[in-house]
């Protein structure tokens, strides 16, 4: 039953990567439908993050009340409405409209579901976890490229998907009863890293400490607020970047894009197989280390085949980092606070997917698009950099960890 479950969020997950990387997609052919200038898109693309950074801050006390099953549920029901929505959209305000729906209702079961596995599985299953989001992110852009490539429109692309998602919201209401019962008989260990006590994170034994006060939480925060300023920078620059700069037509810029996202997919396919010999944190810094290197290759002044190449390298080293970090989470700050500083993280995750992607729109419509490479490889690196420093924080701690267990125990 176990193994049949993990099929079921399996699927919940494909229903938040199918919505990402459309828009970003779509953007060159409904820019022109709508006669929007080009940093448009990252104002729609502030709306969703905005709704989803509400939802994920909420997410603590709603998945509490209700339970993870019935708020995924109610989540991927408001997304397929939403996408239902973009395809017949009249103007860009009524876009704006229900990109609201859309990003609420991806933050509270993004938080639910990372925490769920986070919790009651091995960090292999976060990975694949996430390997399916990048089913989802692949195939949008694959269906959107069929529909604008011919003679449709992108309307019926988001019509194709919308349909997709409410398949799913039938599967998840009548699996609903299967939440409560397979964490109930889950045991599964959270992690081959030792896990830190909170009253060494915190300095405190006895006093109560708010889960963002924890010590490094912030470190991990603006970590995931970079990773996802790569990430979201290029689902919706990438497109206009290689049709603008690279002179590609729209419908081979969203199947390169999608190659993109399966980069990440494949990657996170062997991430799951990996982890049963390396640690969770030296995924993470090779990961981060490889997409510096992707970036910095789209720098280069070479021909446009290089830019796939360094689109792709860029998805395979984004990967790991995604999962292992979320996995780590009840093992850094502790399982009591786990679930509110996953809310947290997902908060601060969809910040960076808010801002990061249209401060680089507003870059570039004071210069061009092809700023973006140099953008990527100053997120990447700041991504890096406060990694290190989380890392160098909980050697300490472990450190201190051990030199006081030794005391104690010579007393």
């Amino acid at each position: 039953m176990a193994t049949f479950f993990l099929f079921i969020i399996y699927l919940a997950f494909i229903s938040l990567g199918l919505p990402d990387s459309l828009l970003g997609t779509a953007w060159p052919v409904m820019q022109l439908d709508f006669a929007a200038p080009l940093e448009t898109a990252g104002l729609l693309f502030m709306v969703i993050a905005a709704g989803t950074i509400v939802s994920s801050l909420a997410s603590g006390a709603v998945l509490k009340r209700f339970g993870t099953g019935k708020v995924t549920l109610v989540s991927c029901l408001l997304t397929a409405g939403a996408l239902l929505g973009f395809a017949v959209s009249p103007s860009l305000i009524w876009l704006m409209i229900c990109a609201i729906p859309l990003g609420l209702g991806a933050g509270s079961v993004d938080a639910g579901l990372n925490n769920y596995v986070a919790e009651h599985y091995k960090a292999h299953h976060m990975s694949w976890l996430h390997c399916f989001w990048g089913v989802g992110a692949t195939m949008g852009p694959i269906i959107m490229a069929q529909f604008i490539s011919g003679e449709n429109t992108w309307r019926h692309g988001y019509l194709t998907v919308a349909g997709i998602q409410f398949g799913l919201v039938v599967i998840l209401f009548f699996t609903l009863p299967l939440w409560n019962r397979v964490a109930k008989n889950s045991k599964a260990p959270l992690s081959e890293e030792p896990e830190v006590e909170e009253s060494l994170l915190n300095n405190e034994i006895y006093k109560p400490v708010k889960p963002w006060k924890i010590r490094g939480v912030k470190l991990a925060l603006v970590s995931f607020l970079f990773y996802c300023g790569v990430e979201a920078t290029i689902g919706l620059w990438g497109s206009s970047f290689l049709v603008n700069i690279k002179d590609l037509p729209a419908a081979i810029a969203a199947q390169w894009i999608s190659f993109y996202y399966a980069g990440i997919t494949v990657g996170r396919l062997i991430t799951g197989f990996i982890t049963f010999k390396i640690s969770n944190r030296l995924l993470i810094r090779t990961g981060q280390i490889t997409a510096l290197i992707g970036a910095a290759l789209l720098i280069l002044p070479l021909p446009s085949s290089f830019s796939l190449a360094g689109f792709l390298i860029i998805g395979l080293g984004l990967a790991p980092i995604y999962p292992c970090m979320l996995h780590e989470t009840p093992v850094r700050f502790g399982k009591k606070h786990s679930q509110t500083i996953m809310g947290y993280q997902m908060a601060v995750a969809y910040t960076g997917s808010t801002f990061m992607p249209p401060l680089l729109g507003l870059l570039a419509s004071y210069a061009t698009i092809s700023i973006l490479p140099l953008y990527l490889v100053l997120c990447a690196a700041a991504m890096l950099l406060f990694s290190e420093r989380l890392n160098v924080f909980l050697r300490r701690t472990s450190h201190g960890k051990e030199n006081n267990t030794h005391f104690t125990a010579n007393l």
